[in-house]
C-alpha cells in the first residue's frame, strides 16, 4: 500500500493532531496542561472582546501552537471587503502567533445582514474571477496566504458549470490561496448532492491542502446537516483514511461546537485520528519490509 508524501508546502508546518479551543475547556487546559498538539481558535470569539476570554487565550497561546479559523470573512459576498475586520484579524494572529488564518469558501450575508451560516455559491468562471480578485486583496492586507475551507452545502446552482473540486483546484492555482479540507463537510456534500467522493479527492490539489477538519453531523435520511455536536461518524473516518492514503498527513483538528463534552472526550477524537495515521504508516512499512529480499 502506497501512502502519499506529507509535504504541506513552503512555510506551512505539520502541527499534529489538535482540537478547537472552546470556553468550557479553559480551566482544564490551564490546570492539567494536557498533551495536545495544537488548538484552533474561532477568530470571532476573540475580536471586539476584552477581559477573561483574552486572558485565557493569552495563557493558552503561550503554551500551545495556534491556528485561526473564522466565520465572518464573507469572501464570496458582493459587499465590499471589511478592512476593519481584517485589521482585527491580523492583530489577533500576531497576538497568538497563529501559523495560519482560515475561513470558509462561501458568503455569510450582505448589506450588513448576516445569515449566521455559510451559504453556497455558483461554481463558474465568473465567480472564480471575482474570488481571485478578492482573495488577492485579503492576502496582501494580511501579508500571508489565506486558507479556505470547502463548505457543507445543501443546494446547487443551475449556473454552476464546474464541480466543486475543480473550482477549488482552479481557485488555489490562480489565487495562490491554501486549502483546508473538511472531511465532514465533504461527506455531507457528497451525500446531499450524490457526488462521488473518489472523484472529488482525485481532483483536489493536495499540494495546496495544509489542514484537515473532522467533526460530527446529523443524518436525516434525505439529507445530512453538519452540527459539530457529535463524535466523528464512521463514514467520515473511512473517508479520512482514504484521504490519508491519497493526500498524506496534514495538521488535523477536531471540531466540537455544541453539546460540548469534556476535553478528554474531544481530545480522544484527535488521538483516534493520530492512531489511524500511525496504523497506515505501520502497514505501509510492513509491506515494504516484506517486499525486500
Amino acid at each position: 500500500m502506497l501512502i502519499a508524501q506529507t509535504s504541506q508546502g513552503v512555510g506551512m508546518p505539520q502541527l499534529g493532531f489538535g482540537v478547537g479551543l472552546r470556553a468550557p475547556h479553559y480551566d482544564t487546559i490551564l490546570r492539567d496542561a494536557p498533551e495536545i498538539d495544537l488548538f484552533e481558535i474561532t477568530s470571532e470569539s476573540y475580536l471586539a472582546t476584552r477581559g477573561k476570554p483574552l486572558w485565557f487565550l493569552d495563557q493558552i497561546a503561550e503554551r500551545y501552537p495556534m491556528v485561526m479559523h473564522g466565520q465572518a470573512l464573507n469572501i464570496a459576498s458582493v459587499d465590499p471587503i471589511d478592512f476593519d475586520y481584517l485589521r482585527e484579524l491580523k492583530a489577533l494572529a500576531k497576538r497568538v502567533s497563529a501559523h495560519w488564518i482560515s475561513d470558509h469558501l462561501g458568503w455569510t450575508g450582505t448589506r450588513q445582514k448576516s445569515s449566521h451560516d455559510v451559504l453556497p455559491l455558483p461554481y463558474n468562471e465568473r465567480t472564480l474571477h471575482y474570488l481571485v480578485e478578492r482573495i488577492a486583496i485579503v492576502q496582501d492586507f494580511l501579508e500571508r496566504p489565506l486558507v479556505l475551507e470547502n463548505p457543507a452545502t445543501y443546494l446547487e446552482f443551475y449556473e454552476s458549470n464546474m464541480t466543486e473540486w475543480d473550482f477549488l483546484r482552479r481557485l488555489s492555482k490562480r489565487s495562490k490561496c491554501k486549502l483546508l479540507l473538511d472531511l465532514n463537510s465533504l461527506y455531507i456534500s457528497c451525500y446531499n448532492h450524490g457526488w462521488d467522493s473518489d472523484n472529488y479527492l482525485q481532483g483536489l490539489p493536495f499540494d495546496q491542502v495544509i489542514q484537515y477538519h473532522l467533526g460530527g453531523h446529523q443524518n436525516f435520511g434525505t439529507h445530512i446537516i453538519g452540527t459539530h455536536a457529535a463524535p466523528v461518524a464512521k463514514q467520515v473516518w473511512t473517508l479520512y483514511e482514504k484521504v490519508l492514503r491519497i493526500g498524506g498527513n496534514r495538521t488535523t483538528v477536531v471540531q466540537w461546537d455544541t453539546d460540548i463534552p469534556d476535553l478528554e472526550t474531544v481530545h480522544a477524537q484527535a488521538l483516534e485520528a493520530k492512531s489511524r495515521w500511525n496504523m497506515l504508516v505501520s502497514y505501509a512499512d510492513a509491506e515494504t519490509f516484506e517486499g525486500v529480499d
